[in-house]
């Protein structure tokens, strides 16, 4: 898609901080951190949501979900805990209508979120 952000971001038109690349996947620190970790893992093919994604190539899915906890073993956030977040439409906070997984860690995260 030539208007998606992530996608202009896996072709390298629009910078960002790559922490992990794989085949299927890319990982960048998010612009707007809300945790000491905070990185986004994306497919590098458009899919819109997770639930798309989910329908459409699970084992692309695995794949991502693969990735972000690699990038919390990376991130040294694996053995102290991190959280993995889907926003799955607009109601649910997603702004980028590529499916991305948040990679959350470094501090206690409360529960609920939100």
């Amino acid at each position: 898609m030539t208007d998606c952000l992530f996608c202009k971001i896996v072709s390298g038109d629009v910078p960002a901080e790559i922490v992990r690349e794989s085949e299927g996947t890319v990982a960048f620190r998010d612009i707007n951190p809300q945790a000491p970790t905070h990185v986004l893992v994306i497919p590098r093919v458009h899919h819109p949501t997770v639930a798309e994604l989910a329908a459409s190539d699970a084992e692309l899915l695995a794949d991502l979900v693969r990735e972000a906890h690699q990038v919390a073993v990376d991130e040294g956030v694996a053995e102290t805990g991190y959280r993995v977040v889907f926003n799955t439409g607009s109601q649910a906070g997603q702004t980028v209508f590529h499916v991305h997984a948040h990679v959350l860690g470094g501090r206690g995260l409360n529960w609920p979120p939100g």
